[in-house]
């Protein structure tokens, strides 16, 4: 049995720092690396030619380089943009930005070799996203037009169209105009803040990506639109995340010469959790933008598409097991700095960086491929399918208020996200021994369950082709999910579940979820949105703003636009209770009277709101409701006046229930203050009380002092005060 400063395990002469070798204790070397492109490269080759996406076309051939050269600059671009993706999530959440010892001399603090390697990493990954975005742009023009790539001022003409007025095209030029941004500012911050805003807008990027191409046209496009959005998140964290580890696996180990300590297991155990949460979103995602795409189990295992995803789908789960291993073995083993132990480790890293590569291969593969049902719109597509992306709906009747369901993965994905999340802090805080009460738990179930009940339900089927039923899905958006939420109390929970100072809290400069949420809540930003005024003022007057200007249309036409005003509306909402009856800590709070006030000021608007809709005559959205070719119902503009009915009458009584929870919270209030008064009476035997009375009776007595002073004052003094 070896000794405790004897090694477990004598490293092999290419295992030692400074050689060449590939996998070794300190880490993963630069060959090993490349065999990941290595491995996306050859997947994608292999892909391309089993589903015969890169054969030469009949007709509008545009050549073999661009077949072939557009999914490797797509490759180029995915791979990019996750190491940005990963590299920020890494600077802002995992790794420590300082080094500890550089801060504990008391000198000017440094950045922690891990640190500026990931942001270096990530800056030249932002070139490349940039640099491939073009590429991508002007080779998907050749493709789609059928041309080979060309100078000439016909084909730059064209490309300019393509650019600026073909859906396609103004999203891949939306996505270089990101990237460059993203890449600028990649250079020149080095603030948390200002990474976690780069981030921010680096994730954006991953919009226009999922708003073309298959799910752009599927049967449910918008259900393939968000499922394929939610995969992009979870891929680009994942793969991003390994990539980041990869890179650098030779610097976590720490040295001397810089002051820094081994910060592998913190790494790997800050990053296992979070492609936990990738995985299972890359996965339930994948699974249901493949059910969108292929509708048949004869289409999935006789079709080179639905073969492709079958195997896409083989290696992910072969990922989430290399994932389990590193948690449950891996990790809990580095602790004891076993040389085996690592070289374990950097193993598997390597084998998911070759496995990643292979799928990342078949991704781009899958999206070059047509899959086996048509994916373009009928000829003969009704007016609500042109409008909506859906054939109307059957007429509404009652029991149509619950059985027609139309699924936005997003917001289910936000839901069960959000439960699941809640229902693990109140275990952690209760196996901690404290007490989370049960009403608010119930109620933050219950919140969840209508806000999906709003955005997957009926109120939103119905909400696209009738102004009664949008307004239905609106003010319950805005009033009656917001309402069970707040009482949730979700920011309280998360404070007590996080560990705090004391239990594991960062003193590295970095920052978890517990000091970003600290950080939040005592913004700038958080204190004008949730200001009392600044937060009455957004829930009453974005009403008239948004229903009386183009955005109520753009919204109804375009499903980025829907979901903005999906999620504008319940924050909205949320912010305004919150200010209202919330328990959340806040920056400023208004005492009880402004908040009755404003509740009073809300309801007279909401009213004088929906009276307004009720006697107008012009129609609002007039393109989009007017058209819709609905044969069933009121008329539009009668369904629209009863739409006013449903805003002033829905919108009162929550905010009636809020004012009655106001009025509570305040006496309450009181009743605490007055107790509060009693117990410091008791235990000070009414010393504030007795210094209280002591005080008048001073008063008294100085006044009774002056009154016998001026009654014995000499006769000749008040004479010649009368002269």
């Amino acid at each position: 049995m070896p000794s405790a400063k004897t090694p477990a395990t004598t490293p092999s002469p290419a295992s030692k720092p400074g050689t060449k070798a590939g996998v070794a204790v300190e880490g993963i070397g630069l060959p090993w690396q490349l065999a990941g492109f290595a491995a996306l490269f050859l997947a994608l080759a292999a892909a391309l030619i089993f589903s015969g996406a890169a054969a030469a076309r009949q007709v509008s051939d545009p050549g073999a380089l661009v077949r072939w050269g557009l999914p490797v600059a797509k490759s180029i671009h995915n791979v990019s943009l996750a190491t940005v993706i990963g590299g920020l999530i890494f600077a802002v959440g995992i790794l420590p930005k300082y080094a500890k010892a550089s801060r504990s001399k008391g000198g000017d603090a440094t950045e922690h070799p891990a640190f500026a390697r990931a942001l270096a990493v990530v800056a030249a990954a932002g070139a490349a996203w940039t640099l491939s975005a073009v590429a991508v742009l002007v080779l998907t023009y050749a493709d789609v037009a059928g041309q080979s790539l060309s100078g000439t001022p016909e084909f730059t003409a064209s490309l300019v169209y393509f650019m600026t007025d073909i859906q396609t095209g103004q999203a891949w030029l939306a996505v270089t105009i990101i990237a460059a941004i993203v890449t600028t500012a990649l250079f020149g911050v080095r603030s948390l803040a200002g990474l976690a805003l780069t981030l921010v807008l680096a994730l954006g990027g991953l919009v226009p990506s999922a708003l073309i191409g298959h799910s752009a046209s599927s049967s449910d496009h918008e259900g393939a639109i968000n499922s394929l959005g939610l995969h992009l998140v979870g891929v680009s964290t994942w793969v991003g995340g390994i990539i980041m580890l990869a890179v650098l696996s030779g610097i976590l180990r720490g040295s001397k010469a810089s002051g820094t300590k081994d910060i592998t297991e913190q790494t790997l155990s800050r990053f296992s959790a979070l492609a936990g949460f990738a995985f299972v979103l890359v996965f339930a995602s994948g699974i249901v933008n493949a059910s969108i795409r292929v509708t048949s189990f004869s289409a999935l295992v006789g079709s080179a598409y639905g073969q492709i995803i079958l195997a896409k789908a083989f290696a992910t789960i072969v990922l989430g097991g290399i994932g389990f291993m590193h948690r449950k073995w891996v990790i809990p083993q580095l602790g004891r700095q076993s040389m085996t132990t690592r070289r374990v480790l950097w193993q598997l890293v390597l084998v998911e960086l070759l496995v990643m590569g292979a799928t990342s291969g078949l991704a781009v593969a899958l999206a070059s491929s047509a899959p086996p049902q048509p994916t373009t719109y009928a000829p003969d597509a009704s007016p609500a399918f042109i409008l909506s992306g859906y054939e109307l709906p059957p007429e509404l009747t009652p029991a149509r208020w619950l059985t027609e369901w139309r699924l936005d993965w997003l917001w289910v994905a936000v839901a069960l996200f959000g439960a699941v999340s809640y229902v693990l802090g109140v275990v952690k805080v209760r196996r901690r021994g404290d007490s989370w009460s049960w009403f608010r738990t119930v109620n933050w179930i219950v919140g969840l369950a209508v806000l999906t009940f709003i955005t997957s339900g009926p109120p939103s089927v119905y909400g696209r082709v009738l102004f009664s039923a949008h307004m239905v899905d609106h003010m319950a958006l805005t009033m009656v999910a917001p309402l069970f939420l707040v009482l949730g109390s979700p920011v309280t929970l998360a404070l007590r579940a996080l560990p705090s100072r004391g239990e594991g809290s960062r003193g590295d400069g970095s920052r978890g979820l517990r000091e970003w949420l600290l950080v939040f809540v005592h913004s700038k930003f958080s204190q004008v949105v949730t200001h009392p005024l600044f937060a009455a003022a957004n829930f009453a007057g974005s009403i008239v703003l948004f229903y009386f200007s183009d955005a109520f249309g753009w919204a109804m036409r375009e499903h980025v636009g829907h979901e903005l005003m999906n999620l504008h509306f319940l924050l909205t909402g949320y912010i305004f209770v919150l200010t209202m009856i919330g328990t959340d800590p806040l920056p400023r709070r208004a005492p009880y009277p402004m908040r009755l006030l404003l509740l009073l000021a809300t309801m007279a608007f909401h009213a004088f709101f929906g009276v307004s809709i009720m006697g107008g005559t012009g129609l609002l959205a007039a393109d989009y409701f007017g058209n819709l070719g609905r044969t069933w119902g009121l008329s539009a503009l009668a369904d629209q006046q009863m739409g006013g009915a449903v805003a002033w009458g829905i919108g009162e009584v929550p905010t009636l229930l809020v004012a009655i929870g106001v009025a509570v919270m305040w006496s309450r209030s009181d009743e605490r203050e007055t107790k509060r008064t009693d117990r410091a009476a008791d235990r000070n035997n009414d010393a504030d009380l007795n210094a209280y009375n002591d005080m008048f009776a001073r008063l008294a007595d100085r006044d009774a002092k002056l009154a016998d002073r001026g009654s014995k004052r000499p006769e000749s003094e008040t004479n010649l005060e009368g002269r």
